[in-house]
């Protein structure tokens, strides 16, 4: 609990002007709480013993005052709180989203997106309840159950010790039952991860279950996750249900003592009728939130369990370390100096060396798992190389901040993502909408004759994956988008493959004046965007095993030869 508010605390605190309005709020209702036990005194001995006319009248005004003062209360602290919490949570919404897209490459694979959409959301709105709902009710009733204790033993402080002695046998049930609630919940969490998983897994692949009829099959996958999450949730209402039950014998107990001792003082003369039915409400008032709080303390384990989640991500450190130094100059020369890269126990990239200038073209050809793609996101920072170095104008790669590295590099890759926004903010995406630079984006791409099809041109709202572009035309906008940035480094991941031959060849005339002056490295899947490279690298299990242009390798290498003879089909 504890551990809770103090890693919440620092964005707590910015809220002290609207906490003060809720500790106003609770006051209200502590005091409205104890005056409601109080009253119980008058309306006995005065009102209905004594026969005071005048109490006919005041008790009633000064019951509806408390429940007004009560009702007021409770509105300022219900509203407060729950701005307090909305504002955290809406906030940590952020500031989650925004660790885990900072964190490296790394990270991101090996995070289903289902566990990290489950992080976002579902964890996020555990932690909400608790903010919003359970603090400010914690709050009322810890405070509420000080104020009526203190107020019973004022009022008798021999039968107060009798009444209370039960509140410590409380204690060691809820600890036992919170721990084993918390470990449910981290299950629970755990599982609604695998089912949302499961659901963009479903959403995301809908073609080809499709295409396969695999409904009844993703169905089945589904249900057992569903039914596991199910049990799962269970078992946390069976452990937290007992909660109020005991809370329940417990307060009978201990009003039970109350009745039988205290009906012994009013025989015996040593209290009123109507202190003892003020000692009798106020002590039935005191079990009320101290039940509540059983109740909330085992609804806590929920939050813990949802915090220690949030904060694990946002607690982890990025491998990939920003550098300082800003590259503002285009990117005119790169050097790969025996750079390797290892994923578990093979190398991506195994003692790799080569030097890339201004205007160059370089093809990248090799067969699957060669080490293409991998070459590529190293001079993106996806990775950092175990050994050797990557110079950037003659400084190593990892000196640079990253953001103005990127800034130089336009990336295509054969996987095009298209963004719920308008075509031409999905061109110019994350910068400024210059109209004319998008129409000439958009021309170099080949993509003028579909654009000027659709009715809002250019602002025509792209559906979600760019559901309704075709898959060329998706490629075009990819290929569009990194015209626009205008980077100095063009990076080509088998960028072309869903276009026709027709179509590439207008592409690549029209590029091939555009990237005179830059740096374009292409994974090449046909034989046409290889042939015209000034140098095209020929990998195999993560080595470059030749260097040359395509005639020279013709002659010189037999692995080059047997590539293109298929890249050629």
């Amino acid at each position: 609990m504890l551990e809770i508010v103090k890693r919440f605390w620092p964005y707590i605190k910015e809220y002290k002007f609207y906490y003060m309005l809720v500790i106003f709020g609770g006051i209200l209702i502590v005091i409205s709480t104890i005056a409601t036990a109080q009253i119980m005194k008058p309306l006995m001995d005065e009102m209905f013993i004594e026969r005071k006319e005048e109490m006919l009248y005041l008790i009633p005004m000064g019951l509806v005052a408390i429940y007004l003062t009560k009702a007021v209360g409770k509105y300022i602290q219900s509203v407060y709180m729950q701005y307090i919490g909305q504002s955290i949570i809406t906030r940590f919404r952020e500031i989650l989203l925004e660790k885990i897209i900072s964190l490296d490459m790394s990270f991101l694979y090996s995070n289903r997106s289902g566990e990290l959409i489950s992080r976002v959301t579902n964890d996020i709105n555990r932690i909400q309840f608790f903010v919003s709902n359970m603090l400010p009710d914690l709050f009322r009733d810890f405070l509420t159950v000080i104020a009526l204790i203190a107020y019973i033993i004022y009022l008798n402080s021999m039968l107060a010790f009798y009444t209370l002695i039960v509140v410590p046998l409380v204690i060691y049930p809820l600890i036992m039952i919170a721990k084993k609630l918390k470990k449910y919940s981290h299950r629970s969490q755990d599982k609604n991860a695998d089912v949302v998983s499961r659901l963009t897994e479903v959403f995301n692949n809908g073609e080809i279950i499709k295409a396969n009829a695999s409904e009844k099959y993703e169905m089945k996958r589904f249900s057992i996750l569903n039914w596991q999450f199910f049990k799962i949730n269970m078992k946390s209402v069976y452990v937290g249900s007992i909660v109020s039950p005991i809370m329940d014998i417990l307060a009978a107990s201990g009003l039970a003592a109350v009745i039988y001792i205290g009906g012994r003082e009013v025989y015996n003369g040593v209290m009123t009728v109507g202190e003892f039915t003020a000692f009798l409400t106020a002590v039935g008032l005191v079990f009320e939130p101290i039940r509540k709080i059983g109740n909330i303390y085992s609804k806590i384990q929920d939050a813990l369990a949802a915090s220690e989640r949030v904060f694990e991500i946002i607690d982890k450190e990025s491998k990939i370390l920003d550098g300082i130094k800003i590259l503002e100059k285009d990117i005119s020369h790169i050097e790969f100096k025996n750079v390797k890269l290892k994923y578990e126990d093979s190398y991506a990239l195994n003692d790799v060396s080569i030097d890339i200038k201004s205007g160059q073209k370089i093809a990248l050809v090799g067969d699957s798992g060669g080490g293409k793609s991998t070459f590529i996101n190293m001079l993106l920072r996806f990775y950092d190389a175990d050994e050797g170095s990557i110079l950037i104008n003659g400084i190593n790669i990892n000196e640079y901040e990253n953001n103005s590295l990127k800034h130089h590099i336009s990336l295509v890759t054969q996987r095009i993502y298209i963004f719920e926004d308008s075509l031409a903010a999905n061109v110019a995406y994350a910068q400024e909408i210059d109209e004319d630079k998008v129409h000439e984006a958009l021309r170099l791409a080949d993509a003028t004759n579909f654009v000027e099809s659709f009715e809002d041109g250019i602002y025509t709202k792209m559906e979600e994956f760019g559901s309704n572009l075709s898959g060329g035309q998706r490629q075009r906008v990819a290929i569009a988008r990194a015209i626009y940035k205008h980077s100095s480094l063009i990076l080509f991941d088998e960028a072309t493959s869903a276009l026709d031959n027709e179509s590439e060849k207008r592409i690549q005339s029209a590029l091939d004046e555009y990237t005179k002056d830059k740096i374009t490295i292409t994974i090449a899947h046909r034989l046409s965007t290889i042939k015209d490279a000034d140098k095209i690298l020929v990998m195999q299990k993560g080595k470059i095993v030749a260097i040359g242009r395509h005639t020279e390798l013709l002659n010189s290498s037999d692995i080059y030869k047997k590539l293109s003879g298929e890249l050629q089909r």
